[in-house]
């Protein structure tokens, strides 16, 4: 009785983690960039003193969904996107390279390049700066030009250059900030066969109609698993009841 109880607590818990992982990518599918967290379930033998007499459910997040969100025209110049496979080196909050495809970029007040959640843009020197300028230009390579005040139209100047990686994916990993890393750690490096699109951004690749399908699919599991602890429960009382007859 305890065992067949305790698989569908443990089955009823991890549904509840996968039931998070599902509502993070819905809570997601209009963040540029985003790539889809995968999940599965498999059942655990409990080791312990003596033979593994039980076991238990594990939810697992396996690996990301790393086929490319659609191309968004937006005409603003700050905004790019890659083509194909590549990631933009930024530094994480901990001061870590980290990589993403999130493409929308601002220049703050002291010139630096940044993404719009705020994390400095990687270039070839470290995060990039920009000196003053009345035009700035990302070129296909992620090539910083920028026209220096008071100059004509043809003296645009390289300043700098974005980071632009293609390490293998099953290399990276998501961490809980939601940007890509080395699982070996390390930086990866530049690669020049990725290519930047300038005034279009790269949707998120959450497929709405089938996170939503899961939720209804996760919701009905975490019922039967709460309708089996219910007939455990009243086996286990009726049980009981014969007991005390006897």
């Amino acid at each position: 009785m305890d065992r067949g109880l305790y698989i569908a607590m443990s089955g009823a818990k991890q549904i509840l983690q996968a039931q998070a992982s599902n509502a993070n990518n819905l809570a997601n599918s209009n963040t540029p960039g985003f790539r889809a967290d995968l999940e599965q379930q498999r059942t655990m033998p409990m080791f312990g003193p003596g033979h593994p007499s039980r076991v238990y459910a594990l939810t697992e997040r396996p690996a990301q969904d790393f086929k490319p969100g659609a191309l968004q025209n937006t005409g603003r110049l700050l905004d790019v996107a890659i083509e194909d496979s590549g990631w933009i080196a930024v530094q994480s909050g901990d001061g870590q390279e980290a990589y993403t495809r999130a493409g929308n970029l601002t220049v703050t007040a002291e010139g630096q390049l940044m993404t719009d959640s705020g994390l400095p843009v990687v270039g070839n020197g470290g995060p990039i700066t920009l000196p003053p300028y009345q035009k700035l230009e990302i070129g296909l390579d992620g090539t910083l030009s920028i026209l220096p005040p008071g100059a004509n139209a043809t003296e645009m100047a390289v300043v700098d250059q974005i980071k632009l990686v293609n390490p293998d994916n099953q290399g990276l990993e998501k961490r809980t900030d939601g940007l890509m890393y080395l699982k070996e750690g390390g930086t990866s490096p530049v690669s020049g066969e990725v290519q930047l699109v300038s005034g279009f951004l790269e949707g998120s690749n959450v497929n709405n109609i089938e996170e939503m399908v899961q939720m209804i699919q996760l919701a009905r599991h975490f019922e039967n698993q709460i309708k089996v602890m219910k007939s455990l429960d009243d086996n286990s009382q009726a049980s009981s009841d014969i007991m005390r007859m006897g």
